[in-house]
């Protein structure tokens, strides 16, 4: 239809139109400029659909350029982790860096003429069922001026990973000394020689310790829950890529425990470290509860050669010390929380029909995910990583082109 493919991304000349509507979108929205964003994007545009991206920070993958720690690499060989329609470079290695995985990102935006609006927070985004469109209200730029746009279609690009969570700790106040989220971390260089305490025992727990000790500081790691352990690779191979073959042929138990086997063999018996093991094997526990195994990358080597002590659950925190629930207390000078990120969404979104209030992510688990009503989807919600966010992404491209190509051949009534 003329009126939804030549007004994209202009206001509505009709003047009713234009106060009702604000900017007319013929395309999606996708709200969040991250690898899931992108990849929906491309994917759209490969099939004639143009999009709008929403961003609120200043750039493309901001949690990836402005909120990781420098030495971060993919944990996941490079061909589990690019995007639709592109492939890493060759000249990347297996495992890319922070910095290269950016250059890719970056590289993908621009092959693709992706040009996200940046500096836009959504206030709010809902359904106006009278009309048909979903309305999102975004606040900034230079004057924080208040924008309304309207488009059939609205994708949650945002992720699992919108907002730090940044827990309750008893007595966490009077420290006295740097308390910081891993958002923050950068590199170990201005812990030389300081005790510092890491809560939180997943990936990013055990690599900030073993950065730490590459700087000659002296970590502790706060090891709360239980927590599987493997090795990124087998005999050269990697872990994930040898469980995903596995899975197209036997059940995920015995999957877990060919995992568990192996793992204690080139690992050891990670119960003596206090790193304790859940009853439910790796996979399974991630399909079931999200919680991904830790992958070692040297870590646990530093645990053995006494580098990193290994601590309990917190009890309290006080004057440049805490207190664990064994009732062991030690001294520090550092406290980095290490406990994750959260999804934003049901700050922002107002139809929570699709989404759960509680923890922000799809009601539906993968791959059922990735649709609701009314033109709403959701992509980076999977638990599964960038592989899950292009599976999705695919996805909602086809069904919105397929809509977008039935809407052509009818007109618009005016709201």
């Amino acid at each position: 239809m003329e009126f939804l493919t030549e007004t994209l991304g202009k206001r509505v000349h009709d003047p009713y139109m234009e106060e009702s509507m604000g900017i007319w979108i013929a395309g999606p929205i996708i709200v969040g400029s991250g690898p899931s964003g992108l990849a929906t994007a491309a994917c759209l545009k490969s099939r004639g659909v143009s999009s709008l991206i929403l961003e609120r920070s200043n750039c493309i993958a901001s949690l990836w350029q402005l909120k990781t720690y420098d030495r971060l690499r993919l944990h996941l060989p490079k061909h589990f982790c690019e995007l639709p329609l592109m492939p890493f470079p060759s000249s990347y290695p297996t495992y890319p860096t922070k910095q290269q995985f950016v250059q890719y990102l970056e590289s993908y935006a621009e092959h693709f003429g992706l040009k996200p609006v940046f500096n836009q927070t959504v206030e709010d985004a809902k359904f106006d069922s009278r009309c048909g469109v979903w309305r999102v209200r975004t606040t900034g730029g230079k004057k924080e001026e208040t924008t309304e746009y309207a488009s059939p279609w609205l994708v949650v690009a945002t992720g699992e990973n919108a907002e730090e969570v940044m827990p309750e700790i008893d007595g966490i106040a009077c420290f006295g000394g740097p308390v910081l989220h891993t958002s923050s971390y950068k590199s170990g260089e201005m812990f030389k020689e300081k005790k510092v305490l890491v809560v939180g025992c997943g990936n990013s727990g055990m690599e900030v310790c073993l950065d730490l000790c590459n700087f000659n500081a002296r970590p502790s790691l706060v090891v709360r829950d239980a927590v599987h352990v493997l090795p990124q690779e087998m005999l050269g191979i990697s872990t994930f890529g040898i469980s995903t073959t596995l899975l197209k042929w036997f059940p995920v138990q015995v999957v877990d425990r060919f995992l568990l086997r192996m793992s204690r063999f080139f690992l050891g018996d990670t119960d003596r470290l206090g790193l304790v093991r859940p009853k439910l094997g790796p996979l399974e526990r991630k399909i079931k509860c999200g919680k991904t195994p830790v992958l070692d990358v040297g870590t646990l080597a530093k645990i053995r050669s006494g580098h990193i002590k290994v601590y309990p659950e917190l009890k309290r925190v006080m004057q440049h010390s805490a207190e664990f629930v064994d009732g062991r207390v030690d001294n520090f000078d550092a406290i980095i929380l290490a406990t994750g990120y959260k999804s934003n969404v049901p700050m922002w979104l107002k139809e929570m029909n699709m989404f759960c209030e509680k923890d922000g992510f799809p009601r539906k688990p993968f791959p059922n995910g990735w649709k609701g009503e009314s033109g709403l989807y959701a992509v980076g919600f999977t638990k599964l990583g960038l592989l899950g966010a292009a599976i999705d992404a695919k996805k909602i491209a086809e069904d919105v082109a397929v809509q977008q190509n039935f809407l052509k051949k009818a007109r618009p009534q005016h709201c």
